[in-house]
């Protein structure tokens, strides 16, 4: 058995413990409430005042050597916003907003979807989002915006510092904050399945409810993590790479995830003609067609 097979069992049981809790603590108070990162409880979205949130400024021309969203309207952030729309379609009924953001394997684009994606849904009108780099092994969501090293989420975990003491928001991006994964840790398997991981992702899902919280995970088929985070999720989306990604790697995670909540696959990478740009294509039908004529012809053999 490897370690994706002990893992799967592992996520199969915290599923059914995650439903029973959740079943049995409808409506109670938390334990510790997350200090809002926001604003005040009740302030209506358009008068956001971060009296809880470090600002920091963020430089435009990095964002856009990074390819970040920044605004601007161009076939990128239309892009974005139509994958936006797909995924508030198959989660605002159910009030399903903690969404897990991973992929097959290194370098395939999950954490670079997953700011563009947090960013583009933070710009709906009665949307605020929250990104957590959870991706313990190689926290880099502070390097896309530009920002210095800092305490992130394993400093909470471990006890180090408080929620409140490393939640950023980035200057220029309305209802959008990011928690910081901090320095990268060897044991990420563990603080990830950690008792106060839950329970900070509990917290976090019913805080605001107007709130999306994107976690960054590490490659599902190159850790354990992602499919260990995978039971406390109410929507799973993986991110894979036009011409990289294998076919064989796809069909192996979704098999790992068919008892999971998977929203669906984004095709990475996708050069439709603008120099430099990159476009994210959505597909929710996992079938390989008979005739090749998917996005399925743009995975590797």
């Amino acid at each position: 058995m490897d370690f994706l097979d002990k893992a799967l069992e592992k996520a199969k049981a915290l599923r059914q413990k995650t439903e029973e809790a959740r079943s049995t603590s409808a409506g109670k108070t938390p334990a510790h409430q997350v200090p809002p990162p926001m604003s005040a409880p009740g302030m209506p979205l358009g008068e956001i005042n971060y009296i809880y949130t470090r600002t920091v400024p963020v430089e435009a021309e990095w964002l856009h050597k990074q390819r970040i969203l920044a605004g601007a309207e161009d076939p990128v952030g239309e892009a974005y916003k139509l994958l936006r729309t797909q995924i508030l379609q198959r989660t605002r009924a159910d009030n399903k907003n903690l969404l897990m953001i991973t992929g097959p394997q290194v370098g395939e684009g999950k954490t670079l979807t997953a700011i563009n994606l947090a960013i583009s849904l933070s710009q709906e009108v009665d949307k605020t989002v929250l990104l957590v780099d959870a991706d313990l092994r190689r926290p880099t969501v502070h390097e896309y915006f530009g920002l210095p090293p800092g305490p992130g989420l394993v400093d909470y975990l471990t006890g180090g510092h408080a929620l409140s003491d490393i939640l950023v928001h980035p200057e220029g991006f309305s209802k959008f904050v990011i928690l910081p994964g901090g320095r990268p840790v060897a044991e990420a398997a563990e603080l990830i399945g950690s008792p106060m991981m839950a329970e900070l992702v509990e917290e976090l899902k019913h805080f605001y409810a107007d709130r999306y919280v994107l976690f960054d995970l590490p490659p599902l088929l190159a850790f354990a993590d992602a499919l260990a985070f995978a039971p406390l999720m109410d929507g799973i989306i993986l991110v894979v790479e036009k011409g990289q990604t294998t076919r064989e790697d796809l069909q192996r995670c979704l098999e790992l995830l068919k008892d999971f909540p998977l929203l669906g696959t984004v095709l990475n990478k996708v050069d439709l003609g603008k120099p430099g740009y990159y476009y994210p294509e959505y597909s929710t039908n996992h079938e390989r067609p008979a005739g090749g004529k998917s996005w399925w012809a743009w995975l590797r053999s």
